[in-house]
């Protein structure tokens, strides 16, 4: 019998592949620079999620680092391809437009959408008060990579034990440094006077026009322009619109992205600078809902059929509208040389629509709050008299409060009916922190930080009882720590070691879940976190290798659950423990730096075996205690191999691998399997005006053609399983063979 898990194992091992994200130095993750000549300059990759940027080789935290190049390195029509690369990452499409994304097994709670983990643009919170996240309304034209930080890591980001994304718009924003822009890590921080360019901004006027089209009615439109109109203002303007008709009966999908960013550097002797960004997402799409593993095998492209009194997605029109605005201004001020006071002011207001199967809700959703720290970069006075030692102190509040008007009715074929339910929500959200990281020769990092986290929520019955009194739930105030060590013995070698709690109170979508009823019983999920790790890097970043060992017990993990009309609801589980070894690594097989090598091949992979049991958890007369967890694989795999031809040509071959997924907390129901199998071809062909080629800072204006399939194997499998689903409903088949082409203008 073939063991897919034990080849490809081996292949990851034998082969040092790597993870495309993650890993330092990585041509794929925004950390080269490409030249005329087509050859990879490799750079030294940073992480800037602490407040001041140090190299990936030294940072405490098991981190990824997700760059531009991987985001287009598919389709590009979203993050899922590129995400779905990092060890302990995993994200799932239900239907176009229906995504989910969990770190370390945080998919648990997430019936669609993001929870569990807190989301970042640059230095706002996509993450609103009350804990949800529209990951599905941004468009990659408006990114430039991300950061991961996995596991509970809210000791300096609020609330969360899955982990946190920094999704990063600009290369050259300096969200996370501090002091001076040319204090780029932190064991080479100048602690000389401001040092700053004038031209900070200076950059020639670039502009981006693609097209695509694919299977499936897939239509997918970017453009974006980045201008310098003075030497320290720099402002950059995305667009974005996207169709498909989809794989599966009523599955289409509408969206439109608009994003614009304003970069002022108004001092001429300091860095304090003024940003302002603003995006606006409107989205439509289809929910064809789950399928019976007998409807699956016989016709996964069908919609959900109704069952008794009850219609079907079709009957009822189900689907979702979403339409945000979301909008932030950051302040950075350097009072004295060293010293950075941030601070950013942020609002949002969501208009949603959601025709069900069983009702039809509104919702009218508005966020506002702000985020500001202190932070010192340079030794402190009081270490002054240790030499090679360089001492960082933030400090810094976060606070965000929400008000959320949810409105139920019954459906009748897509249109509200008579009043189900309607509620008011409101809720509040804050955390202190504090971080204090010592630097001794380059050689020791140690970083302890803290957290002082808590959630207020109030309610109010408006119909069918507005008499009743308000209700009011506050979680109790948490505290998280986080302590944890790196040590470099040698150049090419960084060991670390981290202990870290988690905390993440029920969003407003699990206490007033989709059954109408409002549970303020619902308890915080909490837990320690215990890491190590190990990484290695070869001079001219050649070869790298990342690997990660935790464990993390949870308290009161939150489950989802389904009612018999499957509308859901929400419960705590008990005891959940986490054992996971993550593995990534990546080589170029031929010297990337050498001008003669025209033609290379960087190899790259990754594994994570997650061992992930309840350890304590009962409902009723049913025991579940040892059972594995559900929605969680036990292997996920992932190899790619990059090639650079001469002429031009660039090919990209992708290979992915999921065990089997435990679909209900019984473990009696299993999706099996699966191997992906992508690829994607594409050529830059150079543009002349009256035989000038039209230069940019970074290369040639040129046009690109590019074409590409998925699921190359045509494997039948399920993408987003819907977990404890009513009547065996779990499965939501993913697209078979497909393909797609299309063409880009850079000038």
């Amino acid at each position: 019998m073939f063991r897919p898990v034990t080849i490809t194992f081996l292949w990851c091992l034998s082969c040092s592949s790597f993870l495309f994200s993650g890993l330092p130095a990585n041509a794929d993750h925004g950390s080269y620079r490409a030249g005329r000549d087509s050859i990879i300059h490799m750079d030294e990759v940073v992480v800037g999620a602490y407040f001041v940027r140090q190299p990936l080789l030294r940072s405490t935290s098991a981190a990824a680092i997700v760059g531009q190049h991987l985001l287009q390195a598919q389709q590009g029509t979203n993050l899922l391809p590129a995400l779905n690369t990092v060890p302990g990452v995993r994200m799932e499409e239900r239907s176009p437009g229906s995504y989910r994304l969990s770190i370390r097994g945080s998919l648990l709670r997430s019936p669609f959408g993001v929870r569990n983990v807190k989301v970042y643009l640059d230095d706002i919170p996509l993450t609103d008060a009350g804990g949800n996240t529209y990951l599905n309304l941004l468009d990659p034209v408006g990114l430039e990579g991300a950061e991961i930080l996995k596991g509970p890591d809210g000791s300096l980001f609020g609330a969360n034990s899955g982990g946190v994304v920094i999704l990063r718009s600009d290369r050259n924003n300096r969200f996370g440094n501090t002091g001076s822009p040319d204090q780029q890590n932190v064991s080479h921080t100048d602690k000389n006077a401001f040092h700053t360019d004038k031209n900070a901004f200076q950059t020639d006027n670039k502009a981006k026009i693609q097209l695509q089209s694919g299977s499936f009615g897939l239509l997918h439109q970017q453009a974006s322009y980045v201008t310098s109109p003075h030497p320290r203002y720099r402002m950059s303007w995305q667009q974005a619109y996207q169709r498909s008709d989809g794989y599966r009966a009523h599955s289409a999908l509408d969206k439109l992205y608009l994003q614009t960013r304003h970069q002022w550097q108004y001092s001429e002797t300091k860095p304090n600078q003024l940003r302002l960004t603003a995006l606006y997402g409107d989205m439509k799409y289809q929910t064809p809902g789950g399928l019976t593993a007998a409807q699956f095998e016989e016709d996964p492209s069908a919609a959900r059929p109704g069952s008794g009194t009850i219609p079907g997605p079709v009957e009822q029109k189900a689907g979702i509208y979403n339409r945000t605005l979301i909008a932030g201004l950051t302040h950075e001020w350097y009072p004295f040389a060293g010293i950075l006071h941030h601070a950013t002011l942020f609002g949002s207001h969501t208009g949603f629509r959601n025709p069900f199967i069983t009702n039809y809700e509104r919702r009218e959703e508005g966020n506002k709050g702000f985020r500001t720290y202190f932070s010192y970069a340079p030794g402190l006075p009081i270490f002054s008299s240790i030499p090679d030692l360089i001492v960082q102190v933030q400090t810094g509040i976060e606070w965000q409060t929400g008000s959320y008007k949810i409105d139920n009715y019954d459906n009748i074929d897509g249109v509200p009916g008579p009043a189900q339910a309607m509620d008011q929500l409101w809720v509040q959200t804050g955390t202190t922190f504090a971080r204090l990281a010592l630097d001794y020769r380059s050689i020791w990092m140690i970083e302890g930080a803290f957290s002082h986290n808590f959630q207020k929520n109030q309610f109010r019955e408006l119909f069918p009882s507005p008499e009743k009194a308000y209700s009011k739930g506050a979680q109790p105030a948490e505290w998280m720590p986080r302590v944890a060590v790196s040590y470099q013995p040698h150049p090419a070698v960084a060991l670390r070691a981290l202990v870290s709690k988690g905390f993440s109170p029920p969003t407003t979508a699990e206490i007033r879940p989709s059954d109408n009823i409002i549970n303020t019983d619902l308890k915080a999920e909490t837990g320690w976190n215990r890491e190590a790790g190990l990484r290695y890097q070869t001079a001219g970043h050649r070869f790298f290798v990342d690997l990660s060992l935790f464990n993390y017990r949870m308290e009161n993990a939150l489950v989802r659950g389904s009612r018999d009309n499957g509308a859901e609801y929400f419960r705590n589980a008990g005891k959940i423990d986490q054992k996971g070894l993550e593995l990534l690594t990546q080589i170029w097989l031929t010297r990337p730096t050498d001008v003669a090598a025209m033609f290379q091949v960087c190899w790259t992979g990754s594994w994570a075996w997650s061992r992930f049991r309840f350890l304590d958890y009962r409902i009723n007369e049913l025991d579940f205690s040892g059972n594995a967890l559900t929605g969680v694989p036990r292997h996920s795999l992932s190899n790619s191999l990059r090639f650079i031809f001469p002429g031009r040509w660039e090919c990209w071959l992708t290979h992915q691998f999921t065990s089997s997924i435990p679909l209900n907390d019984a473990n009696t129901v299993y999706a099996d399997s699966y191997q992906l199998l992508q690829a994607k071809i594409s050529r830059s062909i150079p543009l002349l005006l009256k035989d000038t080629p039209l230069w940019l800072s970074d290369g040639a204006a040129a046009l690109e053609v590019f074409a590409g399939g998925d699921n190359l194997l045509d494997q039948r499998y399920s993408l987003g399983n819907d977990i404890n689903a009513f009547g065996g409903r779990y499965f939501n088949a993913a697209p078979p063979r497909n393909f797609y082409a299309g063409l880009s203008l850079h000038f």
